[in-house]
């Protein structure tokens, strides 16, 4: 007599949980970038393979047409996507803080959601992209008192992460790498001590890594050590096929997350077993 083995349905899949941010709440974690794609419908796709529902756009007059008199906005379902204007290429409070301002008025003849938010993008020189601490903390602090929720993108450095936030950041963002250079988390221990600092007290407080993703891995470790989400744009818009990379980060931030929240194994000197030393049939040399 033979016993039929029976199967339960697959438990629901742990480690999905939202990203609260600026008083809501979405699934995906991912936060894409709109730039630097070969076309808009290449965008457009890569996007939709994302699953993000957050899209960051840089704010210039000009640079919402294309050559071809398309409007970069006409690709992007502002039904579905909740638009992060930045103040990309801004190297003054002053400019950051007009820009956003621009951003807002052009999301709110849009009725997006993101019309009063900001990522606020204040840049030392053209050459590094590196960002200008002291700028962007002076934007901050006036855009906050304007009104909008401010995502503040900044060096992995942790004493420059909590003054951006006691300046009032609804989340400060804290780059792995330099913009666009793919090398990934060069700092790890700065990010676990920007993560430490800023959640201090405060453990709900989005910190998001912003910039230098080149890969999935990239993305996987950055939410391994904790990070709430993540932001990128190169990685995906410069990949070979960056349909197919969006999917890879897509993957890769919920693996990433769910790493974390298992809790990983410490990492030991020297090999632990998988099985019992007792009950061996081969000699153990030293035994």
């Amino acid at each position: 007599m033979t016993s039929a083995k029976t199967s339960s349905p697959p438990a629901a899949e742990p480690g999905l949980d939202p990203l609260a941010l600026a008083g809501r709440t979405w699934n995906s974690r991912l936060i894409v970038g709109t730039g630097k794609y070969e076309s808009y419908e290449t965008m457009q796709q890569a996007l939709d393979a994302s699953g993000a529902e957050v899209v960051t756009v840089a704010v210039r007059r000009e640079r919402l047409i294309n050559k071809e008199g398309r409007s970069l906005l006409e690709f992007i379902d502002t039904d579905r996507y909740t638009i992060l204007p930045n103040t990309a290429g801004c190297f003054s409070a002053e400019d950051a803080v007009r820009v956003a301002r621009l951003g807002r008025e052009i999301l709110e003849q849009l009725n997006n959601p993101g019309a009063g938010w900001v990522k606020v993008e204040v840049l030392h020189d053209k050459k590094t992209l590196l960002p200008d601490p002291v700028g962007t903390i002076e934007a901050t602090k006036e855009l906050v008192a304007d009104g909008f929720k401010v995502l503040a993108y900044t060096s992995d450095d942790p004493a420059s992460a909590v003054k951006i936030k006691e300046a009032g950041a609804t989340s400060v963002m804290p780059a792995g790498s330099p913009i666009g250079s793919g090398q990934g988390v060069l700092n790890r221990n700065n990010i676990l001590l920007c993560l430490e600092l800023l959640k201090e007290g405060d453990a709900a407080y989005p910190v998001i890594v912003d910039a230098g993703v080149g890969s999935a891995s990239d993305v996987s470790v950055a939410m391994e050590i904790g990070a709430d989400g993540v932001l990128l744009n190169t990685a995906i818009a410069h990949a070979k096929d960056p349909v197919m990379m969006a999917h890879a980060m897509r993957h890769a931030c919920i693996a990433g997350r769910q790493s974390y929240l298992a809790g990983r194994i410490p990492k030991r000197l020297y090999a632990t077993a998988s099985s019992p030393w007792e009950g061996a049939i081969s000699y153990i040399p030293g035994e």
